[in-house]
Parts: structure tokens; sequence; C-alpha cells
């Protein structure tokens, strides 16, 4: 299912084509700076497993491990290319690959992406072109570092987290620490870069923190339904109000 491992002759044809976009951003002292890029690429290898087994061509692209992530540009190692030129990346890759394959879908892992993301995909549907995009995180889970993150690392690359030098940062949501992050980035406000806790994460959990976004994301690209700006619709639980 890697593209990349494909000779150009067994390309099949009107092949739907996962896209796995990441980040190279600081995760705190405990996680690996392409976290992002990880979980992305999991999940469109596990997502590409159940379209296959249904009978839908699929391929995975080699990932774009490189995003926005400004924010985090007050933490060595990070290393961000902004929103304005990952937009024009998406919509030449897009374009592109458009050019032989069928569906496209935008699977980011870092939320700093969806700014250009989507801005790339209302232009690229606007000329036609069959592209959607989604994201890899859940309602629930902490904003980043956090216990979920780790634990989807404890169950994808174990071997590179440092459990020893977690620590907890601010548990507040997002909403309420924008201004402070929009002004001075994720260092005004956590001076490890987390946002969450890491305490008791586990390889169980990232299982199926793993499980539940494979499950998601596949029903998503099943039905096939986006919104104005080229999002993929999250399926509404059952008994809840539409």
């Amino acid at each position: 299912m890697d593209l990349g491992r494909r000779t150009s002759p067994s390309v099949p044809d009107a092949v739907t084509m996962l896209v796995p976009l990441g980040a190279v951003e600081q995760h705190g002292p405990h996680l690996p700076l392409d976290t992002d890029t990880t979980v992305a690429e999991a999940v469109c290898r596990g997502v590409a497993a159940r379209l296959s087994a249904d009978g839908r061509p699929v391929l995975v692209a080699p990932p774009m491990p490189y995003g926005a992530s400004g924010e985090h540009e007050g933490f060595p190692g990070t290393v961000s290319i902004g929103t304005e030129a990952l937009r024009t990346v998406v919509v030449e890759l897009v374009r592109s690959a458009r050019r032989w394959c069928g569906p496209v879908v935008l699977v980011t892992g870092h939320g700093g992406n969806a700014d250009a993301v989507s801005a790339a995909v209302r232009r690229l549907r606007y000329e036609g072109h069959d592209v959607a995009w989604t994201s890899c995180a859940e309602p629930g889970w902490d904003a980043h570092a956090g216990r979920a993150e780790t634990s989807l690392l404890l169950t994808l690359r174990p071997e590179d987290v440092d459990t020893d030098a977690a620590v907890a940062g601010p548990d507040a949501p997002v909403g309420d620490l924008l201004p402070a992050l929009r002004a001075g980035g994720v260092r005004a406000v956590s001076p490890s870069g987390v946002l969450g806790d890491p305490a008791g994460a586990g390889a169980s959990e990232g299982r199926e923190h793993l499980r539940r976004v494979v499950d998601r994301v596949h029903g998503q690209v099943t039905a096939g339904v986006a919104d104005e700006y080229g999002r993929l619709e999250r399926p509404v639980p059952a008994g809840a109000p539409r």
C-alpha cells in the first residue's frame, strides 16, 4: 500500500491516495519531534488496510514531515515551513497527483496545519479536484504531548519515549490559552512545551486511541461527506441530535 515502494506501472487506476501530513516540532522533554508525522502515517496505514479489505484500491503517500509549527519555535528542534508555504505545497502536491489518481485524502497529525490545509483544499475543490481532509485529533484528548499522544507513541514507537522525563503542563482548554499562545507561542504558557498531563499513559490506551481514530477516518473516507471547507464530516453518535 506504500506509494513510494511501487513501480509506476503497478499503480492502480483511479486509486485513492491517503497523504499523511505531520510536523517537526517539540513534544515536551519525553516525546520525539516527529510525533505528529508518526501518528498521521499510522492512521493512514490503518485506514488503507481497512479500505483495501473493502475492495477499494488505495495507496499511502510518503508523509509530508514539515508543517506550520510557528507556535513551537521557542523550542530547539522545531522546524516550521509556515502556513503559506504548506498551503502551496499541498496545492501543488494534489494537482500533480490528480493527473493519475482518484480521490486524495489529506490526514493531518498536527492541528497547526489546519489553516493551510483548509485553504489549499478549498482552492483545489474549486478547481474541480476530488480532495478532502481530516485530522487525527479526537474530542477529550489533551492538547499537546499529554496522555493521549504519549499513549499513542508508546504503542507506535515505545523506544523513543522517555517516560522518566515526562512532566505535566497546563491542562486548560486551548481556547482559554489562545491569547497567550498567539502572543508568545507555546513557551509563553508552558516552559516544558507540554499542554496536558502524560501521567497514566500506556500502550494499551494508545492502541485503543489508534483503533478509534482509524475507525472514524475509515468511516469518513467511506462516506465521503465534506463540509464547505473540504473537511470530512465526523459521524454523528447514535442518539445525538443532528
